[in-house]
């Protein structure tokens, strides 16, 4: 966009020319009220003395309760403490950062306005859907029967049910926190980057790196902190390993009801945030680029700033939530399975074993704290053209962090796992983790070489598009078909692997046969999300670094500025798609797991063992079958949303183009209010039918099988067929979730690779059948894909829930 334009528009504003007679470049606000949350303005309200002593009462309860449980929980709770202490350091780190020029802190108010505006209304709607589904929990937990460790520990129905609704509550309570605090940051920090971006590209990187850092490590200490404290609550309240109660074996199983609380929010979360992004970006993009040929972010476009919202709540409050769920999942699986091999083991203190994932988790947030102070700013100034790939330090800071990950597990492992009984095993466990974090770094790789325009499969995409937009999408098509088949490998090989490990680690059970083999999958899970917390500030990375272009060329700053942020972005695209290939691969091992513990639940509920399913009976294949078209339907209902909101973006825009034809002249302004408002309202409507579509399915699949089953003498048939559902919705969900990401990230990519010049650059016939590849691709990305392995997750847990159900 060149200087003159903008002389004229401000000439043309002074002179009172078109209907706005303001200052230019003003940008609305779009606050209806105020937008903190009612918690934090009750607490900003009470006195800060007042505030002080509550916490220091809170935490001393907390550490209290912790120590009445287990030394190791105090440990696990104190560097939870620290990691907050640090992210705070971060965020003052960041906020101290300018603005920038008065343009650019309008257009940010703006997208902060639309993005809290839309969370507050979508977590309104979720927190509703979430007390109603607490309800059913309740009742259908009042008329279950109960298991008979629950009989001699004297925990009744109703304690019971109380139990999972509160978990459940806190699981989706916090799952809510994760995702604001993504988005409270991302909203700040991209105005800041852009800022940046004006004096030097490192600056700009660290303060997005930073700011990504925050989220992140709240994220995953949120997450360990919640279950931890769970945990040690329970722990001392129901008296658990004293005579006549509850063994802390069992403890774990009730934790599920946070994991599914967790889950649920984070579905709703990313179908929402997934259907409000894309819908505005393809809406914009459609109009502004195709038909108006006018540039990405431009100003004039009416649906820019709803996109520029978009990036905020689809990828740093979704994402947030998202990760949060995985590793709250992770870590309820690992500890059921921990428990349960202990107990068939006979080992003494089983607490090292249940407790261990809460540890590794716990490095997780110093490992990856370290990688991020290890990507340092410089003292260059002045506007150079980066020379360094951002690629590049951030895959530094990553190798830092998986090389401290890997020390601090190995320490791990021979603090909790070492037992007289076998005392070797803790080394196999150690193999285990290193499996999983070998198993991340190959995972990251492979969706870097597929999405990377460094690379050949993105140049190969976007030298397609030379010969028409209908051969871009077949090359789309194909790359992302093609790019399931290495994840696939490596995840098979790390299963095998990890299982056999455990197997061969010497811990036997009374009859003498190996049992490590799936607590040696459940190791190499976490260690394939040691390194979570680096991972999620990888990808909060590429929404802030999208968000700081938009900013920029909002607000008309020189090309060189855009050149830096086009830089960053590009390479936010791929820590993006990267992250979702590491979700995708952590959501196949943890559902996994996942599994075991369920038919380890309906084999302790049914009183006869549950170690098989058997696909030849008509009855379980059918179960399958219905697994794997749930996952069609819902990616199909994820899709079709964006394009039904996409539509009403794109008719909204036209018009505003057609009633003002000021807009393309800079002598009006267009309304961008209305186009956030539309999204927004749409969004919310249609996440709704695909995400009751999962929760409701496996219940009524669970209970019509359950029926039949009664009637032709099958006790298990509503389990083994959920059990059938539940792996063949797994297999073709992790498929499909690697399709859909690794073709919309590439589409992406090769777009952004003709902008930088090649194949005729910007504007090319090229260009737009690239442009229409990376609108083909924006839901498959950012709205289908990461919602599968969410889906994935979430009926992993709801089956955990409600197996009672089925029998």
């Amino acid at each position: 966009m060149n200087s003159s334009h903008a002389v004229a528009m401000d000439d043309d504003m002074e002179n009172g020319v078109g209907s706005y007679q303001e200052r230019p470049r003003t940008f609305p606000s779009m606050r209806s009220k105020s937008y903190v949350p009612w918690i934090f303005r009750m607490f900003m309200g009470i006195n800060p003395r007042i505030v002080f002593v509550l916490l220091l009462l809170a935490l001393g309860a907390v550490f209290y309760i912790g120590a009445r449980s287990s030394p190791i929980v105090v440990f696990v709770l104190s560097i939870c403490i620290i990691s907050f202490f640090f992210s705070i350091y971060l965020a003052k780190w960041v906020l101290a950062k300018d603005e920038g020029p008065p343009e650019m802190a309008q257009i940010s108010d703006a997208i902060r306005d639309g993005a809290e505006g839309f969370f507050r209304t979508q977590y309104g709607t979720i927190s509703k859907m979430a007390i109603l589904l607490a309800l059913v929990i309740l009742s259908i937990y009042l008329f279950r029967t109960t298991t008979p460790q629950q009989e001699s520990s004297g925990l009744g129905r109703l304690t019971s049910a109380y139990i999972t609704v509160a978990a459940f509550l806190l699981g989706a309570l916090c799952s809510g926190i994760a995702g604001y605090v993504g988005m409270w940051v991302s909203v700040r920090a991209n105005v800041r980057v852009s800022s940046a971006a004006r004096r030097s590209a490192r600056e700009a990187l660290q303060i997005a790196v930073r700011a990504g850092g925050f989220s992140a490590i709240v994220v995953v200490g949120m997450a360990v902190i919640g279950v931890a404290v769970l945990y040690a609550a329970f722990y001392v309240w129901l008296g658990v390993d004293s005579p006549g109660s509850m063994k802390v074996t069992d403890l774990p199983l009730l934790l599920v009801g946070y994991g599914f609380g967790a889950s649920f929010v984070a579905l709703f979360a990313q179908l929402g945030g997934g259907i409000y992004t894309k819908a505005a970006d393809v809406g914009a993009d459609l109009v502004g680029k195709v038909e108006q040929g006018i540039p990405e972010d431009d100003p004039r476009n009416p649906a820019v700033i709803a996109d520029l919202v978009g990036d905020n709540v689809g990828d740093c409050a979704a994402r947030g939530a998202d990760l949060f769920e995985s590793i709250a999942a992770e870590i309820i699986s690992a500890m059921i399975l921990g428990g349960t091999m202990a107990q068939r083991c006979k080992i003494e203190d089983p607490s090292g074993f249940i407790l261990f994932p809460l540890v590794v988790h716990s490095f997780d947030l110093v490992v990856s704290s370290l990688g991020i102070l290890s990507i340092r700013g410089t003292r260059e100034s002045g506007l150079i053209v980066p020379v360094e790939d951002p690629m590049m330090i951030l895959q530094k800071g990553y190798s830092v962090t998986i090389f401290f990950a890997v020390l601090t597990f190995g320490l791990s492992t021979r603090w909790l796992l070492y037992t007289e009984q076998a005392p070797s095993a803790w080394l196999n466990f150690a193999l285990c983790g290193l499996v999983g974090i070998i198993t991340a770094y190959v995972f990251v790789w492979i969706t870097k070489y597929y999405t990377d325009y460094k690379h050949e499969p993105v140049r190969v995409l976007a030298l397609s598009s030379a010969t028409g937009h209908g051969t871009n999408i077949i090359a789309g098509v194909s790359l992302g078909l093609e790019s399931t088949a290495l994840p696939v490998l490596v995840i098979s090989i790390a299963i095998i692997a990890a299982f056999w490990l455990g197997h061969t680690s010497g811990l036997v059970d009374e009859t003498g046969n190996p049992t490590g083999g799936l607590f040696g999958t459940a190791v190499a899970t976490m260690g394939m999300l040691s390194t979570a917390a680096y991972v999620l500030t990888m990808d909060m990375f590429g929404p802030i670094a999208d968000n700081a272009g938009g900013i920029v060329e909002m607000s008309q700053q020189p090309e060189s500025i855009r050149e830096i942020t086009d830089v960053l972005d590009a390479v936010g695209n791929t820590t993006k798609a990267t992250t979702k290939g590491f979700a995708i691969g952590s959501a196949a091992l943890a559902s996994f797991l996942l599994f075991s513990a369920y038919m380890d639940e309906v084999a302790s509920f049914a009183h006869v063992p549950f170690k098989q399913v058997d696909i030849a009976v008509p009855e379980v294949f059918v179960g399958g079958l219905l697994g794997s078209m749930l996952i069609f339907v819902f990616s199909a209902w994820a899709c079709s949303a964006v394009g039904k909101t996409a539509q009403e973006v794109v008719n909204e825009v036209r018009r505003q183009f057609i009633e003002r034809p000021g807009i393309m002249d800079y002598k009006e302004k267009p309304d961008y209010g209305r186009c956030v408002a539309i999204v927004a309202s749409a969004s919310l409507r249609e996440m709704i039918k695909p995400g009751a579509l999962a929760i409701i399915s496996p219940i009524v699949i669970g209970l019509l099988f359950r029926i039949l089953g009664h009637f032709t003498g099958q006790s298990l048939l509503g389990a083994k067929v959920v059990a059938s559902m539940l792996m063949f919705a797994t297999v073709a969900g992790i498929l499909m979730a690697l399709f859909l990401n690794t073709a919309g990230g590439a589409w992406d990519n090769a777009k952004k690779y003709i902008e930088t010049g090649a194949l005729g650059g910007k504007g090319s016939d090229c260009h737009k059948a690239a442009v229409t590849g990376d609108t083909v691709g924006d839901p498959f990305k950012d709205t289908a894909g990461p919602s599968l392995h969410v889906l994935i997750k979430m009926l992993a847990t709801i089956t955990l829930v409600m197996a009672p159900v089925f029998l």
